[in-house]
């Protein structure tokens, strides 16, 4: 026997396209799950979501009309409550047994079983199975209350009351139909104030029947598209826009290509139910405007798709998604270009009048600028990071771990660009552009540095110090970029953490977590030998009186960027063991890749697992001295030496450390763990052969002081215990 599927459909006005996939989603899951909970549904069933601009709906395969009926014990409560002395039913059993529609009957019926300590009363008995009429309903009403909505609607009932506007409605938009259909069945649930049925409606202008009456739950999509015009899934209708696009540009030639923008596809395709795609044009003059100014009012504010040539460089021809497919289209292309051509020509506008005025003309208009009203304007903001940003250049310039420049800038000249760069940085918060569109900051900065003939390392940093903006995105591309962003990243953490604003849960306001995050990858890829402690509680002095316990909260920022390094690193594909083990040892930032490298090639070592074991029961051997006070010192007395076992770990030791710390020494790290791999036998031996913890104190404190130059030595590069499995 074929068991019918079943279709769900909410026919609603226009919903908020940004939230419109996850609504149909959430529909389709909740709807599903709650079916399944209540034995209507099963393992094998699949929940397939349909989502358009008008209608969330959900096809589900094999759902029952009855559940199964399901044995269950019921506790009734202790003997002695039920029972008397000559073990008869006591008033409260019988006033329980009729609750439950038993009489007194039913009391031979009762099983004693062991409750915990207790013993008590149980009635086995048989819970009919829920009907789809009931189940729907309650699935429905479960689905609808956890959609994801982003600002729930108060509306007033059209139908079914007798005053207009008498009983009203919260959802996300006002909902104007409901289908419930088994198979060809229509289910008798409501919702909305609505009764489900088998009728809906298609496309506004396209569809070829309306009212639509759907003769069944698996015919759905089929005829929505045929007599309705629409295409339901939002998946399909995605992938038909992105042939669709591909297809106008090819057909254009010379290379066109469409902008790739996943958040625009999605967004679009919530907009339309059957989409056409469309060429369309603007005038060439307005190429002269930054390519990022044009893409961007495009995009935000028509939805459309530029074209990018065969470079990658701006096009004066777009895409428009249409909702609707006459037979000429020239009046729907027309009216798209004449929308765009004032957009384009504020833009055009803004651009000119910035560059009637110097950015070093805007400076002190940041004065006038609130940056956070516990840390000042964006005036002080920048004269920090400036100051920051020269903190670096000399941990650069006169650090222990050398750093070589790239070009033949010296540090004096880097300096030099690096406080340029800073001064001019948020200047361009003040231009028209970037009042209209602020997604541009940084980025327009750069288009007027260079219309000012400032140096290109200027100009890039002042774009560049706002990178990485995202996950994924590029680093800066010059060293006065990467001294730049780290300034300004730090100075936001600081500062932020120094006044307590921090991320709590999913929220966060300041972005902290992605300027960690920021943090981290310049340190670690561009390789900067730099102490973050240290730098850290350099910014924290730079603030000054503005932060009351810079000292507390520097801790709980460093603490809060380190939690963060161990994810980075898995996912630039190291083991949490290999991540945990650099990390533990706290190195300088620009030997992290080098030192996992190290960790990783060890970790292949036969002798790794020993070795990784053995040091870990060193480290718990010194902590365990450590906690009845014994002071531990990395010394060893030949004299005291007495095991074949200990003499020849410590020869061992004094062949192989030296070696192994002139690697560590000159960075060579992979060659160093290497070295250690030969200290297996003769470290097995030893805690084969030897009582470390003897009675006699000189013996025992030398046998620790062997450990602990051991421990010291193989924990240099990283902390090994941390590969123990």
């Amino acid at each position: 026997m074929t068991i019918p599927n079943l279709l769900v459909e909410l026919f609603v006005e226009e919903l908020p396209p940004k939230a419109l996939k996850k609504l149909g989603q959430a529909f389709a899951d909740t709807l599903l799950a709650a079916l399944r909970a209540q034995g209507l549904a099963n393992g094998n069933s699949v929940a397939t979501p349909y989502a358009s601009p008008r209608r969330l709906a959900a096809h589900v395969t094999r759902v029952v009309a009855k559940a199964e009926d399901k044995p269950v014990q019921l506790k009734l409560m202790p003997v002695t409550v039920g029972l008397d002395a000559d073990g008869q039913a006591t008033p409260a059993l019988l006033k329980k047994l009729q609750a439950l529609g038993k009489g007194a009957d039913a009391v031979a019926q009762l099983k004693r079983q062991q409750d915990g300590k207790a013993e008590s009363l149980f009635l086995d008995s048989v819970i009919d199975g829920a009907s789809l009429d009931s189940g729907l309903q309650k699935a429905l009403e479960e689905a609808i209350s956890k959609l994801p909505i982003p600002k729930v609607m108060t509306y007033q009932l059209e139908t079914g009351c007798d005053m207009p506007g008498w009983s009203s409605v919260q959802f996300v938009r006002p909902a104007h139909g409901l289908v419930a259909l088994h198979g060809s069945t229509v289910v008798p649930v409501q919702a909305l104030g609505l009764q489900a049925g088998r009728q809906t409606h298609g496309h506004r202008f396209e569809a070829s029947t309306d009212p639509i009456a759907l003769a069944d739950a698996d015919s759905y999509a089929d005829t929505l598209r045929e007599q309705g015009a629409v295409i339901a899934s939002f998946e399909e209708r995605k992938a038909d826009i992105a042939r669709q696009l591909e297809l106008a540009a090819v057909q254009l030639g010379q290379g066109y290509t469409p902008i790739s923008d996943e958040a625009l596809l999605e967004e679009v395709t919530a907009l339309v139910e059957r989409p056409k795609v469309l060429v369309c044009a603007f005038e060439p003059e307005f190429l002269e405007v930054p390519q990022e100014c044009l893409i961007l009012t495009m995009k935000a504010n028509q939805k459309y798709f530029p074209l990018l040539d065969a470079e990658g460089k701006l096009t004066n021809r777009f895409l428009v998604v249409s909702n609707i497919n006459p037979a000429d289209a020239s009046a729907v292309v027309g009216g798209n270009e004449r929308v765009i051509r004032p957009r384009l020509a504020d833009a055009k506008f803004f651009f000119d009048q910035d560059r009637k005025k110097k950015l070093e003309e805007r400076i002190p208009g940041l004065a006038k600028v609130v940056y956070h009203n516990k840390l000042g304007t964006q005036a002080e903001r920048s004269d920090r990071v400036r100051q920051i940003a020269h903190a670096i250049v000399n941990q650069l310039r006169l650090g222990t771990h050398p750093y070589t420049l790239e070009d033949k800038d010296s540090f004096d000249v880097l300096d030099s660009k690096v406080q340029q760069a800073a001064q001019l940085a948020k200047c361009d918060l003040l231009t028209d552009m970037v009042g209209e569109f602020p997604e541009l900051q940084g980025i327009m900065g750069q288009y007027y540095a260079r219309h000012e003939g400032l140096r290109d390392g200027v100009a890039l940093a002042i774009e560049d110090h706002y990178k990485p903006r995202f996950a994924g995105d590029v680093l800066p591309r010059n060293h006065t970029g990467t001294v730049l962003a780290l300034a300004d990243k730090l100075e936001t953490l600081v500062g932020m953490f120094g006044i307590g604003n921090l991320p709590t849960g999913d929220k966060d306001p300041f972005a902290l977590r992605r300027h960690a995050l920021g943090v981290i990858r310049i340190l670690i890829e561009k390789r900067l030998p730099l102490d973050l402690s240290t730098l850290v509680t350099a910014v924290g002095g730079i603030f000054g009186t503005l932060l009351p316990d810079a000292t507390g909260s520097n801790q709980q920022l460093l603490d809060f960027i380190y939690e963060r390094i161990g994810g980075y690193l898995r996912e630039q594909g190291y083991s949490a063991q290999q991540a945990d083990a650099v990390i533990a040892v706290r190195p300088s930032w620009g030997e992290i890749p080098a030192r996992l490298e190290a960790v990783r090639a060890f970790a292949q070592l036969p002798e790794a697992p020993a070795l990784a074991a053995a040091n870990k029961r060193i480290g718990n051997i010194l902590k365990k001295a450590g906690d009845v006070g014994q002071v531990v010192d990395a010394h060893v007395s030949e004299m005291l030496l007495q095991e074949q076992a200990e003499k020849a770990l410590f020869a061992a030791m004094q062949q192989i450390l030296p070696e192994a710390d002139a690697h560590v020494d000159s960075g060579r790290y992979t060659e160093s763990l290497q070295v250690l791999a030969a200290l297996r036998a003769p470290v097995d031996a030893f805690f084969d052969d030897v009582m470390v913890n003897a009675e006699q104190d000189d013996l025992r404190m030398n046998r620790q002081g062997l450990l602990k130059m051991l421990h010291l030595a193989m924990n240099r590069v990283a902390d090994l215990s941390r590969l123990a499995v």
